[in-house]
């Protein structure tokens, strides 16, 4: 049988062919590399947005420490946390703290038992894409909002705190004066309440995390040679309806906060170094100078954020916040700061 040569187009689409399945292929193997771990939840104030503006005001030779020990004493959502632990592999000691110990169960029942929790979190995934319109949605999310308020084992606590998070309004956490959750039910649609891969990359990067509840006072003694604190406390709020920084029943006030700066210069005055998020009070008020005049012996930079946590969609815009630190030198200028 004769041999027949390949023309010139014929070989040209083989090559193609094969350009687009290798293509295709590192492709694949690309989003399995870009995995990483993430916030599990979503957070009121949460750091995804400002990740850029923090990491341009460390310490400018922090990548030259070593046997980093990172503390943050209100860790939320985590956003500043996952970041620091994957860019930043002098870190050999973290610690991380918060007062609502619904939160920190949640962190290390995704440390200790991720598998388990992914089983839980399926299960009431697909019972909820079943329901057949919003209304039975709502029936079923207030049936839920109900449990979590009542007496659980910490699997199901954990998998109801992150079902009602990515079902209620906004993605918001707020509890009552009882202590009770009381976020009303958010059309969302259909959320993704099991992220299998978040999970499961979180709970990597957590193996090696210290996880504490109670006041932020406690991890001091977590402290040991070289140490940054990243401080990201409830925010003062900026109106009388910018009420949501109490998300838990112990209200986080201006003594708290005068409080916190006592704290501060605790840290400081232990050789340690420190960053500290908040609200910029004087940016809205030009005459509320309340941490300009409070923290007045640190360096205090202002930088742009989102406001993300608004009833009113069109209100969720952008704003400047805070950033204090206690040491001169930084990473580097961010044009995102505003001089």
């Amino acid at each position: 049988m004769p041999i027949q040569l390949l023309s010139g187009n014929c070989l040209s689409m083989i090559i193609l062919k094969k350009t687009i399945k290798s293509l295709l292929i590192n492709n694949i193997k690309n989003k399995v590399n870009m995995s990483k771990a993430k916030p599990f939840i979503k957070w009121v104030g949460g750091k995804g947005q400002l990740i850029e503006q923090l990491e341009a005001q460390l310490p400018a030779d922090f990548d030259n420490w070593e046997n980093v020990t990172y503390i943050e004493p209100f860790v939320g959502g985590g956003a500043m946390l996952f970041y620091m632990l994957q860019k930043h592999r002098n870190i050999t000691n973290a610690v991380i703290n918060d007062i609502n110990p619904k939160l920190t169960a949640c962190y290390e029942i995704i440390r200790d038992f991720p598998h388990q929790l992914i089983d839980s979190l399926r299960k009431i995934q697909e019972e909820y894409y079943q329901l057949p319109d919003e209304e039975t949605k709502k029936e079923f999310f207030m049936e839920k909002r109900k449990a979590f308020n009542g007496e659980l084992d910490r699997l199901e606590m954990c998998t109801l705190f992150i079902f009602l998070n990515r079902t209620c309004f906004n993605g918001l956490y707020r509890e009552n004066k009882k202590g009770e959750f009381n976020v009303p039910f958010g059309k969302n649609g259909t959320p993704t309440i099991c992220d299998e891969d978040t999970i499961l990359e979180d709970s990597r990067v957590l193996q090696h995390v210290q996880i504490m509840t109670g006041d932020y006072h406690d991890v001091f003694d977590r402290a040991e040679g070289r140490t940054l604190f990243y401080f990201d406390p409830p925010y003062r709020p900026l109106s009388n309806t910018s009420s949501f920084n109490d998300y838990t029943k112990q209200p986080f006030n201006d003594d708290a906060q005068i409080r916190l700066k006592e704290f501060c210069d605790t840290v400081s005055n232990a050789g340690y170094s420190f960053m500290l998020s908040n609200s910029d009070c004087l940016g809205k008020d030009g005459k509320d100078r309340f941490f300009d005049d409070l923290y007045a012996e640190y360096n205090i930079e202002r930088v742009w954020a989102k406001r993300s946590v608004n009833a009113i969609a069109s209100k969720r815009g952008r704003l400047t916040e805070i950033l204090v630190r206690n040491y001169e030198d930084i990473n580097n200028n961010s044009s995102l700061i505003i001089q």
